[in-house]
Parts: C-alpha cells; structure tokens; sequence
C-alpha cells in the first residue's frame, strides 16, 4: 500500500498530484492535487486502478470531506490544441492553484506521479509509479479518477450511442463501433489518430459520392 516516505522527506504541506484520461478518445484530461491532514486519512487509499469503481467513490467522498483539494480539467478542444501531454500538465497547474487558493499558501513541495514536471514555481518532484507509493499521489489518482468517471457517465445520458459509462471515453470495441457509424461529438479529440482518420476517411467518401453525382449528371 503507498505509504508517506516520499512525504516524510519534503517541506509541508505536501501536495499529491496526479491524472485521469490521457488515453481516451472522448472527454476531459483531470488532475487532482491533494494535502492529506494529520490525522483522520481514511483507510484504504491505494492507486485508483487497484480499486473498484464503488470504492473509488466512497473514498474520493471522505478525502474531499477531511483534506484539502484542487481539481483541474482540461476539454477536447484544448487538447486538441495544445496536444495532450500540455493539456496533462495544463491540469495539473490548474489543480495545484485551485489547491494554493484552498490553502491559502503555496504548497511547500508537491510530488507529481510520473516523470515530467510541469512548468511552474512550485518545489516539486516526480516520481515514476509514484500512485502506487506515495499515499498523496494515491489519493489525488482517486480523485482525479472519480471526478473524470462521473463526468464521462453524465455525458453518457446525452450521447448513449458511444457507452461512456461503461467505458469512460477509451477506444472500447463499442466505443468505435458507434465512432464509425455516427461519428464525433464534441466531446471527442479529434487530434487523436482513431477520430482523425475517421474524420480523413469521412472527407474522402464524401468528395468521391460528390464526383461520383457530378459525373452521373
């Protein structure tokens, strides 16, 4: 289970960051960064991919009612824009501020998981695999993941086609199924390769019918 070596080592307060929806075709990238109190942690905080969806809830719930949290979300258009690596750290800024803003002060250290930093002011480290070994980090995954999955599912009731509520926006079998046969919503990154050569091969079968009609007439 992760545990607050990491932590241990760093000026408090110390803020766990990480990130949920790198990979999906559709919906949002989320940072959560997060100051754990003292006292009180509740059990059970470990990489949100260890943990079931239900869990994942009623942790993110009593992390939110006992420590101090900020939340970042970057949408497809912006990912689309800055790629999504940019859009990842772009979160993770917006997380750590809101976080400050919570605080009242700038966290003394913050410990990203991963192996990139993003570009800011803050004392910070990254630390590869860090959502499983550092109880900050774990816990921000937790968040990050709840708060991305709730939004995915809510999206879900305005566009049932795609079944984001089973799965949250990844390049499911289901997922691409609908992709080909109804085509992007807004909230789909049309930057990443499964949208875009959609969108390509949409292009070209709609300028062949027009040559085709054109030809015929």
């Amino acid at each position: 289970m992760p545990g607050l070596k990491h932590e241990r080592l760093c000026l408090p307060p110390v803020a766990g960051v990480d990130e949920a929806g790198r990979g999906p075709l559709a919906g949002p990238v989320v940072a959560a960064a997060i100051v754990l109190p003292a006292k009180g942690v509740p059990r059970g905080i470990d990489d949100s991919k260890q943990l079931p969806a239900g869990e994942r809830a009623r942790l993110c719930a009593r992390l939110r009612a006992c420590a101090v949290v900020g939340v970042g979300i970057v949408e497809p258009a912006e990912i689309d824009t800055l790629n999504i690596h940019w859009a990842t750290m772009k979160a993770m800024t917006l997380a750590v501020e809101q976080l400050a803003q919570a605080l009242g002060c700038a966290p003394g250290h913050v410990l990203v998981d991963g192996n990139r930093l993003p570009r800011w002011d803050f004392a910070a480290t990254a630390i590869v695999g860090g959502d499983a070994i550092s109880r900050s980090i774990a816990a921000a995954s937790i968040v990050a993941k709840h708060v991305r999955d709730t939004i995915m599912i809510e999206a879900a009731l305005a566009h049932p086609q795609y079944a984001w509520e089973r799965n949250k926006g990844y390049g499911s079998a289901a997922h691409l199924k609908a992709l080909r046969e109804h085509g992007p919503t807004p909230l789909h990154r049309r930057s990443f390769a499964p949208v875009a050569q959609l969108g390509l091969f949409r292009d070209e079968r709609s300028a062949a019918e027009s040559f085709a009609q054109h030809a015929i007439g």
